[in-house]
C-alpha cells in the first residue's frame, strides 16, 4: 500500500501543479542567492475540507495570505500567515458560531538535487516542483492546528438540558422536570388516569 508521500508523488506527476491556483507559488523570479526575499500578498479560495468535524472554513471562502519567500541555500523558506474566517457550531449547545483565524506559515521548499531533497523523505520537507511550491499542506497545517477540537459560543457555555435538549440560555433559570422514581411509574400511571376519570 503507497505511503501518503507517494501518493502525493504520483498526483504531483499525474496532475502537475498550476501556476494560476493562489496556493501555489511561483519562485523563478526569486534570485537564488542566499537572503533574496520577494514579498508576496494575496487572497485565495479555501481548499475544501479545511478544518475539523465542528468547525472550520467554507469551500471557497476567502484566505487573506501575508507571506515573504526568501532563497536558502538549500531551498526557499515560505513564512507568514494565513487568516480565515471558519464557522461551527458549539460544542456544548449546538448554536452556530464564527470566528477568524491567524495560522502562522514556515516551510522549506527544497531545490531539486539539493542535500536536503536527497536526504530527507516527501513528508519530512516540501518539495519545489518545476519552481513552484505547493502552500497548500502548508497552509492546512496552519489553520487546522488553531482550531479547538471541541469549539465553544463562550468559555461557561452551559449547554443543553439533558432532559429537553433545549439550550440553557433558552430556558428559565427554574427550569426543571419531574424526576419520577421507575419503581412508582406505575402508581403513577394510576394517579394520572384516576385525576383523568374523575374530571
Amino acid at each position: 500500500m503507497p505511503t501518503r508521500a507517494a501518493e502525493k508523488i504520483m498526483s504531483e506527476k499525474n496532475h502537475p501543479l498550476d501556476p494560476a491556483n493562489p496556493l501555489v507559488l511561483s519562485t523563478r523570479e526569486l534570485p537564488r542567492g542566499a537572503g533574496e526575499m520577494r514579498e508576496v500578498v494575496r487572497e485565495a479560495p479555501a481548499p475544501a475540507d479545511l478544518g475539523l468535524p465542528l468547525i472550520g472554513a467554507p469551500e471557497g471562502a476567502p484566505l487573506a495570505l501575508d507571506l515573504r519567500m526568501e532563497s536558502a541555500s538549500e531551498g526557499v523558506f515560505v513564512s507568514g500567515t494565513v487568516t480565515a474566517r471558519v464557522e461551527g457550531e458549539c460544542g456544548r449547545c449546538l448554536r452556530p458560531i464564527g470566528e477568524t483565524v491567524v495560522g502562522h506559515i514556515g516551510e522549506l521548499f527544497a531545490y531539486p538535487g539539493s542535500t536536503t531533497e536527497e536526504t530527507t523523505d516527501e513528508d519530512e520537507v516540501s518539495r519545489l516542483h518545476d519552481d513552484l511550491a505547493d502552500l497548500e499542506p502548508a497552509v492546512r497545517d496552519a489553520i487546522v492546528l488553531d482550531l479547538p477540537s471541541t469549539p465553544l459560543c463562550r468559555p461557561d457555555c452551559p449547554g443543553l438540558c439533558p432532559e429537553c435538549g433545549q439550550p440553557f440560555d433558552d430556558l428559565p433559570a427554574d427550569h426543571a422536570h419531574e424526576q419520577v422514581d421507575a419503581r412508582w411509574s406505575k402508581l403513577a400511571e394510576l394517579r394520572d388516569q384516576g385525576e383523568s376519570e374523575g374530571s
